[in-house]
């Protein structure tokens, strides 16, 4: 019989991290808060990352996923028709932000002028605000608005973060292939964090290491 070896050292802390993801999301997570305008912000008390992403990239799904409540954030039946700021607090130690979906192709242009210009101040005037998880649908090529939100979060200086939505509906080949497109892509982004998260809601991969991200997150500041 083989002989069992110890679990490296490697091995210990990364048990710990997704240990510590979990208890985070264990505790109870609610919505308490919307705004559809930035004078209707309450004061930030709690650090924040916000969920940002194109109509229809899995935002509400995913937050239903990570906090482990399937009926916490709750997409819109038309996409593109939620306008505001949803705000939710997890276990009074971190408030996740979701930000209304971008590059609906029906808005009209005031209306993508408009939520840019919301979003930028936003994201400038937000110091407790410690990172933007940026969702893209790992089967669809970017967009231009996702070129331009990768542009907005530059000049915001707010880090971002890539995570790919969708990812079992890809091949491992196709999938690796995304993201070395991905990464080329970031490396132009002065405000990107050089590390892309894969997950799928529906097949639950990638969500115990995502939660394992926010929780240190958290810790670091």
């Amino acid at each position: 019989m083989a002989e069992l070896l110890p679990p490296s050292a490697d091995d210990l802390e990364h048990q710990a991290k997704l240990e510590a993801g979990r208890l985070l999301f264990a505790q109870e997570s609610k919505f308490f808060f919307g705004a559809q305008r930035l004078n209707q912000l309450e004061p930030a008390t709690l650090p924040e990352v916000a969920f940002a992403g194109r109509s229809n990239v899995g935002k509400s799904t995913l937050i239903n996923a990570i906090t482990g409540r399937k009926m916490l954030a709750r997409a819109s039946s038309e996409p593109g028709r939620t306008k505001q700021l949803n705000f939710f607090n997890i276990g009074n130690q971190l408030v996740f932000v979701d930000m209304p979906g971008y590059g609906y192709a029906k808005a009209s242009k005031d209306v993508k002028s408009d939520w840019q210009k919301m979003m930028f101040a936003f994201l400038r005037g937000r110091p407790t605000l410690l990172r933007v998880m940026l969702l893209l649908d790992a089967r669809i090529e970017l967009k231009q608005s996702d070129h331009n939100i990768m542009d907005l979060l530059d000049r915001a200086a707010v880090t971002f973060q890539v995570v790919l939505t969708k990812a079992d509906q890809l091949s491992a080949a196709q999938l690796d292939k995304k993201q070395g497109e991905i990464l080329d892509v970031i490396k132009e982004h002065t405000a990107a964090y050089p590390f892309i998260r894969v997950t799928s809601s529906q097949k639950n991969i990638g969500i115990e290491d995502l939660r394992a991200d926010l929780a240190r997150l958290i810790t670091k500041n």
